[in-house]
């Protein structure tokens, strides 16, 4: 059986850089995505769901790290690696303060980021193994991840593949305000055909109709207007 590569998005506007690391990336195995600037990054994570993002601090179209500190408040949790030119105390503390999950200054050897993008999945894989098989419990009702089912009062409530994806997407991020293009990533289901925000927002309403008293006043699943659905336990 084929492995699945892992998915590593570059964004620096260094064209010869990006050449380099997706060059030496591909051929430690990993399926390189390369992007100039972090326009449309949130789309660019959205469409291609990458595993990981290295992401230079100081680009055309703005900060390295702000974007970074926009996607955090967006609710999206994927491994963020900052680059930057500055290899000071002050813009690690920055980078770090943003969301990032490691910081590395240029010049650098290829060999460290390779080392440092390993590290942080590593560290990542193993943080989400242990919320993924812990069970959720809230009100009157137990989703237990491993298990892909839905409880209340120990009944089983029949949900689909994409509704199970959606449900455990927002039940490991409580409290986190998650976009609908992160949603769309997360619940995406081969077997369901192709999603769009109108279809998180059906399953959405299928989701309160099967947990909430008054799926219009919505207790569990909340709308946070203008960026999309929050879990509230």
């Amino acid at each position: 059986m084929e492995k699945t590569l892992i998915k590593v998005l570059v964004v620096d506007d260094d064209p010869a850089l990006r050449q380099l690391l997706a060059d030496y990336l591909n051929r430690h195995h990993y399926d390189t995505l390369v992007a100039p600037d972090s326009q449309d990054l949130e789309a660019r994570i959205a469409r291609y769901a990458p595993d990981l993002v290295v992401l230079d601090r100081m680009l055309p179209a703005g900060d390295g790290a702000e974007a970074c500190r926009r996607l955090r408040q967006q609710g999206e949790d994927i491994p963020v690696i900052l680059l930057t030119g500055k290899d000071e105390t002050v813009d690690r503390v920055i980078g770090l303060e943003a969301g990032a999950d490691d910081y590395l200054g240029k010049p650098f050897d290829p060999r460290e980021l390779l080392a440092r993008i390993e590290a942080v999945l590593r560290r990542k894989k193993g943080a989400s193994a242990l919320i993924k098989e812990q069970p959720v419990e809230f009100g009157p009702f137990r989703f237990d991840p491993v298990l892909r089912q839905l409880f209340r009062n120990n009944e089983t409530i029949k949900l689909t593949g994409g509704e199970i994806n959606l449900l455990e997407a927002l039940t490991r991020n409580p409290g986190k305000p998650l976009s609908r293009e992160r949603l769309l990533a997360l619940a995406r289901d081969d077997d369901e055909g192709e999603r769009n925000d109108r279809a998180i927002d059906i399953a959405i309403l299928r989701l309160r109709r099967a947990i909430e008293n008054d799926p219009k006043q919505p207790r569990w699943i909340q709308t946070v207007w203008g960026v999309g659905y929050r879990f509230s336990p």
